[in-house]
């Protein structure tokens, strides 16, 4: 899966030289990230308009359109993490609200998708990692701050600064005992 500065995003096959599928066209908002989710039947895309799109892979046409799409954030959606089995999604970004850390139910209606906001991360959160062992999300503001979230209670558990500047990359071991952070700096 390729997404590009110009908003086009192609999904290819280790075999083959062409594009199986476009999804999106040249001309639309940028691609901020993507995913498959764990089973590898639906992909999504993130944009910086603030935009969640997913597609099932299995598409036999040449240009489908996204079964789900929505904005997530008001000015940009950073990053994302499938949670559980795709019906529920984790997004971090920026919102003039400051609600820049979300999950929202897929199953449901768009006006109705949205189970909690987390009021965090002045200036918007980049990044966004998923512990599915503990049930945590990890966040990376644009101000260097790390937050830890439980997903179960809906609540902050830490908030500590890592950077002092823009936290870009998040990684978490396997085990779940670590999890290592990068800056722009």
């Amino acid at each position: 899966l390729t997404g590009a500065q110009d908003g086009s995003v192609r999904m290819f096959e280790w075999t083959r030289p062409q594009q199986l599928v476009c999804f999106r066209q040249a001309g639309n908002a940028r691609v901020t990230r993507m995913y498959f989710n764990s089973q590898g039947n639906k992909c999504g895309v993130a944009d910086g308009e603030g935009f969640l799109s997913i597609w099932q892979v299995n598409q036999t046409t040449s240009n489908p359109k996204p079964y789900l799409s929505w904005q997530c954030h008001s000015k940009t959606t950073s990053d994302f993490a499938f949670i559980t089995s795709s019906s529920l999604v984790a997004t971090s970004g920026q919102s003039n609200d400051n609600r820049n850390v979300c999950l929202w139910d897929t199953l449901v209606s768009s006006g109705n998708s949205l189970i909690h906001a987390f009021t965090c991360h002045d200036h918007g959160a980049t990044v966004l990692q998923y512990a599915p062992k503990h049930q945590l999300l990890i966040s990376g503001g644009r101000r260097g701050y790390i937050c830890i979230f439980d997903i179960r209670q809906r609540q902050i558990l830490y908030t500590f600064q890592a950077h002092e500047s823009a936290v870009k990359a998040l990684a978490l071991d396997p085990s779940e005992d670590y999890f290592v952070t990068g800056s722009a700096e």
